[in-house]
């Protein structure tokens, strides 16, 4: 992950806006290590069967990024809608290759 100067640390919304962004193009390169792992769920789901949306597996995901939220004090419901979101472009991914769709 890239040094980050903390928060308190920035004296001008220039130097807050930096951080911001360096934690962006992280959040974004975060995803698309993500986006692999889902591609190797998809080869692994057709050797084994499996459809792309396992409801439990997606309640258990949500669960635990909902804890980790209210951890390090973040709201557990903005949490809760984006990471149903990318679950939701996961599964979408998943399906369209799976051929669910």
């Amino acid at each position: 992950m890239t040094q980050l100067t903390s928060p308190q640390a920035c004296m001008d919304m220039s130097a807050v806006r930096a951080e911001i962004d360096k934690l962006d193009a992280t959040l974004v390169s975060l995803l698309r290590e993500r986006a692999a792992y889902i591609d190797r769920a998809i080869a692994l789901k057709q050797i084994n069967g499996l459809p792309a949306r396992i409801p439990q597996r997606v309640e258990d995901v949500v669960s635990k990024v909902r804890d980790a939220a209210g951890d390090e004090g973040l709201d557990p419901e903005l949490v809760d809608t984006l990471w149903r979101h990318l679950i939701d472009w996961s599964i979408a991914r998943e399906a369209r290759v799976i051929r669910e769709i």
